[in-house]
């Protein structure tokens, strides 16, 4: 097989396209808030690929763009990887407040690292691994363990976080010269795949997990289109942002959600923090930062 092209890098557009598309993230994620009380992340997942799907296929027609992938296993296995991310990510949403499932999902660089080092065999010095104490204190910070310890749920974005990372570097590795849209469209249908599976193994409660199909959505149908539409820019830039940029660069401009979406959930929903969650995403940006310059170093 003909390897793909390496795609070449443009550090700017790279870092102010993550930085639109985690304005984009910060605005409709809190969305699902409002998913939540009405139907399952399965049938979420299901609808808002039904929609965006057809968009992607569109797009590619228009411009021309090719949604065969180069390597098929590559991106099966990203599109696999992010798509477990976000099903913990997005059903945590249904249980915890918005900046703790964030903050969750945010662990993402400290996996990273600690998959460098315990797996991979890299050396990663004392400045990294200070960064990683900070990490992990901010996120205690946010999700703030009381006398019983953590709420199972809250810990379920971290294992979204260590998918997430996962996925992020295939991004730049096994998927470089891969086209977005393609890697787009898998995530996409990865995500229905998940939901098929998830509602034939659940339904019958009233949550966001074990809830079975509902054809009541009339009051969120807006937000699923929502949803689909502006996911499909935001994780588009997402995934343009980490072709054409260096994984180190670019994940210091991702941390701006953790600005962009607690911010929408305290004005939309009234979630605010108190100061010591904001102690604590402070302290998740200065590890995320240290991580990632001490990377690119």
């Amino acid at each position: 097989m003909t390897a793909a092209p390496a795609t070449p890098l443009r550090p700017r557009r790279a870092a102010l396209a993550m930085l639109s598309a985690m304005a984009i993230v910060g605005l409709i994620d809190t969305t699902v808030v409002d998913i939540a009380k009405v139907m399952s992340v399965w049938q979420f997942f299901i609808l808002r690929t039904a929609l965006a799907a057809p968009l992607i296929v569109a797009i590619a027609w228009v411009w021309g763009a090719r949604l065969r992938p180069e390597r098929w296993s590559a991106v099966a296995l990203r599109s696999m990887l992010i798509a477990a991310a976000m099903a913990f990510y997005f059903g945590a949403l249904g249980f915890v407040p918005f900046a703790q499932a964030l903050a969750g999902l945010f662990t993402a660089p400290i996996f990273v690292l600690l998959i460098s080092a315990f797996v991979q065999g890299r050396a990663i010095g004392p400045v990294r691994i200070v960064a990683v104490a900070i990490g992990f204190a901010g996120v205690l910070l946010v999700l703030q363990p009381g006398d019983e310890g953590l709420h199972p749920a809250a810990l379920v974005p971290m294992l979204g976080g260590l998918l997430y990372a996962s996925g992020s570097v295939i991004t730049r590795t096994l998927c470089d010269g891969e086209g977005t849209l393609s890697m787009l469209l898998g995530m996409f249908l990865a995500q229905a795949l998940f939901g098929v599976v998830g509602l034939a193994l659940t339904g019958g409660g009233d949550d966001f997990i074990t809830r079975g199909w509902t054809w009541d959505i009339h009051s969120v149908g807006h937000w699923i289109v929502v949803q689909a539409v502006f996911s499909l820019v935001g994780v588009g830039l997402i995934i343009w942002a980490y072709q054409h940029g260096e994984a180190s660069h670019v994940t210091v401009f991702e941390y701006t959600v953790l600005v962009f979406g607690p911010l929408v959930a305290w004005v939309a929903y009234g979630q605010a923090l108190g100061p010591l969650g904001l102690l604590g995403i402070a302290c998740i940006i200065c590890a995320g930062t240290l991580i990632a310059l001490r990377s690119r170093a």
